[in-house]
């Protein structure tokens, strides 16, 4: 049975701060009741994933970001045909596109938590500003994440 709601981290954990996607799954593996909750993790975002989409009544995409202009930024997703759209790696609004012109079901609410991030080398460890980017993200995750779902879909939709 698929859970209602997916946490997609993604990025390279050998590349610095790229890193965060996957290490939010492994705080709120160790923090959080997981029994409504699925947690995925790849390199990217590929056209197969949009059947991790299917029958989730919430779906939230976690990546790093050189561009966020803050700690980090949770914001709302729509489909869109951008540039990475025929690409191997696809965007979270590129992927909900593939979602939408293959599935009879519609897109459950979706959301990007971008994290700010600044150091992307090979073999590096997170940079000291990404590490406490990374712990605000995750504190805030965790208390959406343990409110009731229809909670959480309806206080994201009014924002």
């Amino acid at each position: 049975m698929t859970k209602p709601i997916l946490v997609f981290g993604y990025g390279n954990p050998s590349r610095g701060d790229d890193a965060v996607g996957p290490l939010v799954l492994d705080y709120l593996a160790e923090h959080i009741d997981l029994t409504r909750i699925e947690l995925l993790s790849d390199f990217q975002l590929q056209i197969e994933h949009a059947l991790d989409l299917q029958d989730r009544e919430l779906v939230v995409f976690v990546d790093a970001a050189e561009n966020c202009p803050e700690s980090f930024t949770y914001t709302p997703l729509s489909p869109a045909q951008d540039r990475s759209y025929s690409s191997h790696a696809l965007s979270p609004a590129a992927l909900l596109a593939v979602y939408q012109s293959v599935s009879e079901q519609p897109i459950p609410p979706c959301f990007l938590l971008s994290i700010q991030a600044e150091a992307f080398e090979l073999g590096t460890g997170l940079s000291e500003r990404c590490r406490a980017n990374l712990q605000h993200a995750c504190r805030f995750l965790e208390k959406l994440l343990t409110q009731p779902l229809s909670t959480i879909v309806k206080s994201q939709s009014e924002s």
